[in-house]
């Protein structure tokens, strides 16, 4: 989510603030098992190539970066930064906010990039990686901001959750069921958002990970001089054939969000 450029009031940011939360809910142990470790990170394409937020990602350690705000400064910088520990890369930058990739230490089968249509500003990605879980789609998105095309935070506020619900319905239909699958990203929205409860349906029964072990830590603030607002929107989503270890927020780098950080195995029981 990028507030300043779109010169968002203090009354209208506070509108958007309601949210629930849930306790957080007992998962089973680390073991033995293959795991995997991901990130998502909207990087913000304001800070291109910025210090605190290059070291974000580095202490994050994980296998895989899904990232949002790319642009071909911070292409530049990545690839500069993380060739050696992440060979395997798929960056797509665009003008503004709109860019997006992935770094990862595991190959890449497949990588598809989805254009946005209609009322969606971002494109998403689809991936196959060749995991220790083995073949594992993910599903990256950055979901349209809460701002009409005018720059309304007001009207977006209102307008925002039925376009999340058709953009995540238009990438899903990208995914090939017979495969363990996350969708991650930003999300612009809580977890009671649309394109959540989309994903939650029966037709794909994900969870997103992070409101299990931290359901009260934002992934994005805007400080102003009064108050600094805070939401939860960034989110790693999963299906019931992976179960999540960890889920956190690292409080790191300059970005308007934090990065998201998950473990996973195969669940015992898949359904």
């Amino acid at each position: 989510m990028r507030s300043a450029q779109w010169g968002l009031s203090a009354g209208v940011v506070a509108a958007l603030l309601a949210g629930c939360s849930a306790a957080p809910r007992p998962v089973r142990a680390p073991g033995v098992e293959p795991a995997l470790r991901v990130m998502t990170y909207n990087v913000n394409f304001g800070i291109p190539g910025d210090g605190p937020t290059l070291a974000a990602i580095e202490a994050g350690n994980a296998d895989v970066v899904f990232l949002q705000e790319i642009n071909r400064p911070w292409e530049r910088s990545l690839r500069a930064q993380f060739a050696q520990a992440y060979p395997h890369m798929a960056l797509y930058p665009r003008g503004g906010a709109g860019g997006i990739g992935v770094m990862s230490r595991l190959p890449i089968r497949e990588e598809k990039l989805i254009l946005p249509e209609g009322d969606a500003w971002f494109p998403a990605l689809r991936l196959v990686l060749d995991s220790p879980l083995g073949p594992l789609q993910v599903l990256v998105v950055h979901l349209r901001p809460p701002v009409s095309d005018g720059g309304s935070f007001v009207s977006g506020h209102f307008t925002a959750p039925a376009i999340h619900e058709k953009e995540i319905t238009r990438y899903c239909a990208t995914l090939d069921r017979n495969l363990p699958t996350m969708v991650v990203g930003d999300f612009n929205e809580e977890d009671d958002g649309r394109a959540i409860a989309y994903l939650a349906r029966a037709e794909w029964r994900m969870k997103s990970a992070l409101p299990q072990f931290a359901p009260d830590h934002p992934t994005w603030r805007w400080p102003t001089t009064f108050h600094t607002f805070e939401r939860q929107l960034d989110h790693i989503i999963y299906d019931v054939r992976l179960e999540p270890l960890s889920a956190e927020v690292i409080d790191a780098g300059r970005s308007d969000h934090f990065p998201v950080v998950g473990v996973f195995v195969l669940a015992r029981a898949p359904a």
